[in-house]
Formats: C-alpha cells, structure tokens, sequence
C-alpha cells in the first residue's frame, strides 16, 4: 500500500489548487480523480465559464498558474452593468473607480483546469491519477486508506474531498447536506453578438430569472447564463438556433444588437447544497463539495477557491508552528477553517437567495421600490464600491 500525508479526491479547479499548495508546503499528496487528464483549450469557445475575482487572481498568481492561464484565453472586464429588465432601476460599476485595472476575468473552467494541471505536473511530491476510480474510503484512527479500483490502496493522514457537488467522499463519510432546488436551471452558451461587449460584464433581471452576457476574448463573443424555470428551459432548449436566437435577443432587449449562438447549448438543473458538517476524522471538504449556489453573482468557484486558500493557509501555520509529530487528520486543526469557510458560504448562499427572491417579485410596487433601491445605491459610490470591493475580495 502507498503512504503519503494527503490524498485530494478530485483533480478539478479547487482540488488541483489545493494539490499544489499543499505539495509546497512539502508534503506528499496524491490527486485521485475518475476523469481524463485536463487538456489544452482548443479554438472552440467551451460553454462552461467562470468570473475569476481578484482574490481568486492572487490565489492562482501564488500558484504561478495565472500566467499559464492568461498565455490561452482569459478575458478582463472593466465595467459591469445590472438592470431589471422593465428598465426600473440599473446599476453599473467600474474599475476606474476602485483604481483597480479589472473588475475581474471570465476564463473557461477547461483553461483554469489546464494551467494548474501543468503547474502540478512540476512537483515532484505531487502525484496525479486521472481516470482512477474510487472504490472504497475507510477512516481509521490512525490513517485513511482509500482503494481505488484495479486494487491500488493509498494509506494517508488526511482525505480532502475536492470532487464537485454530488461528492462520492462526503457521502462515503456520511456527511449530513442541507439541499434546495432554486426551480431554475441555466442555459449556458457561446453566442455572437451584433455590437461589441466593450469588456462589460452584464446581467439583466427578467421576470423568468436572470440573464447574463459575460464578455469572452473576440469583443464580439459572449458566454450566456439564462437562469429560468425547467419548463421554459426545455422549451427553449428545443428550439432551433434560429428560435432560440430570437428568444435570446428579445429577453436581453437587444442591447447588443441581434444574437446568434454558436456551438452547443446545454441546460443545468441548479441547486443550493450545504454541507452541516465539513469535517471529520482524517477528512476534509472544500469546494462544491461543500457548497453550491446560484450562479447569478458568479461566486461559486471563487468560494472554492477561497476554501482552497484558507486551508493552505492554516496548512502552512500547522507546519510551521508543530514538530514533526503533527497528525493532520486530527480533527481539532481544521475547527478554524471550518467555521471560517461555513460562515462565508453561509452569507453567500444567503446573498443569493436574497437577491433572486427580491428580483422575482413580481408585484409592481415592490419592482418599484427595488429599482429604486437600485438607482439610489448606483448613485452613492461609496456604497457601491464597497459592495464591489467585497465581490472581488479586496
């Protein structure tokens, strides 16, 4: 049987970024994960984007990945625009004044996979095993032992589980999830776009769900998230390129001409997902894993990111603090990163939910008083760039 100090189940964004950061720190770990191997982005725009944050920026610069994220594809918007779709109140944010050079980047979850698989592939204490399946997780006292199929065991001190939102790990260690349906699912997309996306990320209220157009590399191509109800989303899944084009422009009032997809279209049932407990003995969670939430503010791989972060951090205070004896499966070191990442996965679900439950109200008055809640927070700055700052995690 293989020793090593962490095994990290799941070989995706966060579990990649965490692979590394522990590797750092000098310990041995071994990457589990049933998928191919990541691969270079090709010249098809993949569907599947996320809103890189600048916390999460410094997180994957300290990794040295950033680079090799930038050297494909990653696309930095200035300016963000947020309205309601009857036009009652909008609200709109610049980089300028935060004297920041972006509000944040899209880059295709593919790129960011792929430059830290490379970065990983350079530690010589990290060890990768893509298309491997798990087939048994047992938690001793003394070490965790995980059996992969084929018979290959892998005896650790610590599991992190890192394996997206229907975790094969948390349910193996029977971790208790919290779940709700959002009754919505996202189409998500590549389109074309008749006027230039001038590097503006932006968001429309409709009174199916929320619309987003998030600028990609061509100033004429965009990645959609078209959060609405499951039966609208098979309507419209089932249309034609050209009924769905004109489905698209109309419910983002055309505000970048006419629209035209490009590629395949997909549709994601979304569901809020909460770990109550994080941990257990020899065994972590981080990431979707944890949590998952509505992607109308874009901050869920920046959560992930951010729990990836916090647990190398309090990795490297561990280390540096304790003898050589440190047993990192023991529950007690990992209290203070549990209830710091619950306590802010926590207030994002809840910002979340709020946001989407205020914009589905579908009463006039109540619109009226939103859109001018809109409108009087657009015209205070401070306001405003501190709700900004705290998005980006400045």
């Amino acid at each position: 049987m293989q020793s090593v100090d962490i095994v990290i189940i799941g070989g995706g964004m966060v579990g990649l970024s965490a692979a590394i950061g522990c590797a750092r720190l000098g310990y041995q770990v071994v990457v589990v994960d049933q998928a191919k191997p990541p691969q270079a982005a090709s010249d098809v725009i993949a569907n599947r984007v996320s809103a890189i944050s600048a916390a999460s920026q410094r997180w994957l610069t300290q990794l040295d990945s950033w680079a090799g994220i930038e050297a494909q594809r990653a696309t930095a918007y200035q300016t963000m625009a947020v309205w309601q779709a009857d036009q009652l109140g909008e609200l709109h944010m610049d980089a300028n004044e935060l004297g920041q050079p972006a509000l944040g980047h899209i880059v295709e979850n593919q790129v960011v996979t792929y430059a830290l698989f490379q970065q990983a592939q350079q530690q010589t204490n990290l060890q990768l095993l893509y298309q491997s399946q798990c087939q048994q997780l047992h938690l001793n006292e003394r070490e965790a032992w995980l059996a992969l199929e084929g018979g290959q065991m892998i005896g650790a001190q610590l599991v992190i589980c890192a394996d997206g939102a229907n975790s094969w790990g948390r349910q193996q260690a029977n971790l208790p999830l919290t779940f709700r349906d959002y009754g919505h699912h996202a189409i998500v997309a590549t389109v074309r776009t008749e006027q230039p996306h001038q590097h503006c990320a932006r968001q429309a209220f409709t009174a199916a769900g929320p619309l987003a157009f998030l600028p990609l590399h061509d100033e004429h191509l965009c990645s959609i998230v078209w959060s609405i109800p499951p039966a609208q989303a098979e309507q419209l899944m089932a249309l034609p390129d050209d009924g769905f084009n004109r489905k698209l422009t109309a419910a983002f009032d055309a505000q970048l001409g006419l629209c035209r997809v490009e590629g395949e279209r997909a549709a994601i049932p979304l569901t809020m997902r909460y770990a109550r407990r994080w941990l257990k003995h020899r065994l972590v969670l981080m990431g979707d894993a944890a949590h998952t939430i509505h992607p109308l503010a874009g901050q869920g791989v920046n959560l992930g990111f951010a729990d990836a972060a916090a647990f190398v951090a309090e990795l490297a205070q561990l280390t540096e603090a304790s003898a050589e004896s440190l047993d990192l499966g023991e529950q007690q070191h990992w209290r203070s990163y549990e209830r710091q990442r619950k306590t802010a996965a926590v207030e994002m679900i809840a910002a979340m939910e709020g946001i989407k439950q205020a914009f589905s109200l579908q009463a006039s008055p109540l619109r009226g008083i939103i859109g001018a809640g809109m409108n009087l927070v657009n015209q205070l700055s401070p306001v405003k760039n501190a709700l900004v700052k705290k998005a980006m995690g400045l």
